[in-house]
């Protein structure tokens, strides 16, 4: 391994090319960033939004010089490889390796890996709406027990007014975007779907995450009924056929799911890999598509008559509509006064 070096510093971009991209840029006057190559050098940051440690993921507000709009980037350390001759480029000559401390048979070190493994995850929303940037930004979370009246009452109110837009996903059903990701297509009128790549998957069998979208258009798990069953047999059954096949991870090892509330709201199944403790795998949000077809054939309108309890992000609008009806008890701070 190399020695142990003391420049760090992060290559930038020479002072001609950063001038020539920014005149570019807004010579361009392009609404979005996506439209043309830039240095990462002209994206001004503002604040942090959110930095979770678990994830190993920081999510920062800011704008692009030459560029209308705020941005929201996403850093992400990536996930490490677990094939032999990618595990043994981490010990490369060039690789660096930093002593921190030692005590007994262990010591601490820093690692700086050869270039091509000492990327990290970009994902970048330009422009950025405010909703954008408030979802991306660190909350309390609360958990709410919705019955089908509150549903009716607030939530379905709020999907209706509120919710992202989701041309994305027509796009995608339409073959108008993201064909190079599509893994599996059944055009069935009725139990027709796409099996895809989820957005952040990266390849690797040992993060595997696909995402089914039907044709049929349906908000989310509280409009399913009897009459979706075969809609839903047909996802998990060829979804397990075409990953056992393509992938050779077989229904045992599948952890198949839906969210509540989902991200965005066009009914959609993910895939992963059991082994993989993807996000939003936990009870206040998770429910599985074996338990969600057994609850419909056990009655058939069931998602109308559940409580299904998730979790709000404080100051949001459903958490101040739950708030408002009395489903949530809003603990007041303590006084910091001292006492006389």
């Amino acid at each position: 391994m190399a020695e142990v070096s003391s420049n760090n510093s992060v290559d930038e971009c020479s002072p001609a090319k950063k001038a020539k991209l920014e005149t570019e840029n807004v010579l361009k006057n392009s609404n979005s960033i996506h439209d043309t190559k830039f240095c990462s050098s002209i994206f001004n940051t503002k604040r942090v939004l959110q930095n979770n440690c678990t994830r190993k993921q920081i999510s920062i507000e800011g704008d692009f010089k030459g560029y209308e709009g705020s941005a929201v980037i996403v850093l992400e350390k990536k996930n490490f490889p677990d094939d032999e001759q990618s595990l043994k480029e981490f010990f490369h000559k060039d690789t660096v390796l930093q002593k921190l401390y030692s005590n007994d048979v262990y010591g601490s070190y820093e690692c700086f890996p050869v270039k091509k493994h000492s990327g990290i995850n970009a994902t970048i929303i330009h422009p950025a709406t405010p909703k954008h940037i408030e979802k991306f930004q660190r909350k309390e979370l609360h958990i709410v027990n919705e019955t089908y009246e509150l549903y009716q009452k607030i939530t379905l109110p709020y999907i209706i007014s509120s919710s992202f837009s989701i041309e994305w996903i027509h796009n995608i059903l339409e073959h108008k975007a993201e064909q190079d990701k599509v893994v599996y297509e059944d055009k069935g009128e009725k139990t027709g779907f796409i099996l895809i790549n989820d957005l952040k998957w990266d390849g690797q069998p040992n993060t595997l995450k696909l995402i089914a979208l039907p044709f049929q258009n349906i908000r989310s798990i509280r409009e399913l009924n009897a009459s979706h069953l075969p809609l839903l047999k047909n996802i998990r059954d060829t979804g397990i056929s075409v990953i056992a096949k393509k992938f050779n991870i077989p229904a045992s090892q599948l952890r198949i799911y839906l969210h509540y509330q989902p991200s965005y709201y066009y009914l959609h199944v993910h895939f992963a890999y059991l082994m993989f403790e993807t996000p939003g795998i936990y009870v206040e949000k998770a429910h599985l598509l074996s338990t969600v077809i057994a609850n419909i054939e056990l009655m058939h309108d069931y998602y109308t008559k559940a409580v299904l309890s998730y979790v709000v992000t404080e100051g949001d609008h459903l958490y101040t509509k739950f708030l408002e009806e009395g489903s949530i008890s809003e603990i007041k701070p303590k006084s910091t006064e001292i006492e006389k």
